[in-house]
């Protein structure tokens, strides 16, 4: 949640009650979820009024696409992954797979079977 972990949060509560009190913090408390709870609400009317405005063309519009990290990474590296997911596929079928210089990709692939451990090299860095 938030990347806080438990010592944090117990820290944010200890705080919470030395500046509200144990009176008033039920009410703070309940006044920052309607906040939370209203804001949320005017997110999903600005995205639902956004994708109305845009018509039928723009029907699999997906807001966080504009977000420039994901644009460079379905833009840029989306042939990359999927030119993965079909080399991964084909060797879990048990296909053989090879680059386009002809050299295997993987040589001497064996699926490991449940619970069975990959190899390890104790002498690897």
């Amino acid at each position: 949640m938030f990347g806080l972990g438990w010592p944090e949060i117990v820290a944010l509560v200890v705080i919470a009650l030395l500046v509200f009190g144990p009176e008033k913090l039920p009410q703070a408390a309940a006044q920052a979820g309607k906040t939370l709870r209203s804001l949320r609400q005017m997110a999903n009317n600005a995205k639902q009024d956004l994708q109305a405005g845009l018509g039928p063309e723009f029907a699999n519009f997906d807001p966080t696409d504009l977000n420039p990290k994901n644009f460079v990474r379905k833009h840029l590296t989306g042939d990359l992954e999927d030119e993965w997911r079909s080399v991964t596929a084909s060797v879990a079928g048990g296909a053989a797979v090879s680059s386009r210089a002809g050299t295997d990709l993987l040589d001497d692939f064996d699926e490991l079977g449940y619970g069975e451990l990959p190899p390890y090299d104790s002498e690897a860095t």
